[in-house]
């Protein structure tokens, strides 16, 4: 099988908070990886290897603050975290260098990516956006909640502890606020007309923290958007179903990249 042997991996210094990073070679526009509520950068496991071989483009991936190896949060979240991690978003892009980016986000991570194409539309040059969440549902907080019974019951926390330095750091800051009762009015759908990157987007069916009316209403604010509704297919499509996947955004990159050249 070929590979592509990522840099080693570094931290990265965005406004005095040290992030864990890790980059993968490529050319051309780079894709930034943006992981989930309870991800970070080797939770991604050998995606973003496959995904610079599926595009030939850098991937670059980095743990948010508070998650894997970077520096804990101060505090608690407040309901607009996630618009915070949009600006952190372009400082990081800036500490690189990187004009314009493919945001390719998972969960959280695209919902972050969708805020930040809306609020810097200059820096994104296209979305793959796997399960995201552009309002609150009922079988996302019913699932959450679910979560938080395993956590204290099972072996979740020493699972979440391969990947974080502190796992309860980690899953309560994401917990808490998504059952935080302030965070039930939540929605960013008012930013997506603002949006000018094209975006695929990705979904699977048997999705235990959200439906396929998230993409619906993404869908109907993004006039250049393509769909892949996966069977057999839950809230991670990257790890249950890599080939589609990997296909898809190739495609979709080869597609944008005819397009505008």
């Amino acid at each position: 099988m070929n590979s592509v042997v990522p840099d080693e991996p570094t931290s990265l210094l965005v406004d005095d908070v040290r992030l864990e990073f890790k980059q993968w070679p490529g050319t051309g526009v780079p894709v930034l990886l943006l992981h989930e509520g309870l991800g970070s950068v080797t939770m991604w496991r050998d995606f973003p290897e496959q995904l610079a071989l599926a595009t030939g483009r850098p991937v670059l991936a980095w743990s948010r603050r508070g998650y894997g190896l970077s520096d804990p949060l101060p505090g608690r979240r407040d309901p607009d975290y996630m618009h915070v991690e949009a600006d952190a978003v372009t400082r990081l892009m800036d500490v690189l260098a990187i004009e314009r980016a493919v945001l390719f986000g998972h969960s959280d991570g695209a919902s972050i990516a969708l805020i930040t194409a809306a609020r810097a539309p200059d820096r994104v040059a296209a979305l793959i956006l796997e399960a995201p969440h552009v309002f609150v549902e009922d079988i996302s907080i019913e699932s959450i909640q679910r979560t938080k019974q395993l956590y204290t019951t099972t072996s979740l926390r020493e699972l979440l502890g391969r990947y974080h330095r502190d796992p309860d750091h980690v899953f309560w800051g994401w917990n808490d606020i998504w059952l935080d009762p302030r965070f039930r009015d939540w929605s960013i759908e008012a930013l997506l007309p603002a949006i000018r990157a094209p975006a695929l987007l990705i979904q699977g069916r048997d999705d235990e923290y959200g439906t396929l009316e998230q993409l619906d209403r993404i869908g109907a604010a993004l006039p250049d958007a393509q769909r892949l509704d996966l069977e057999r297919c839950g809230h991670a499509p990257h790890r249950d179903q890599p080939d589609a996947v990997l296909g898809a955004t190739a495609a979709f990159l080869q597609r944008i990249r005819r397009a505008t050249s």
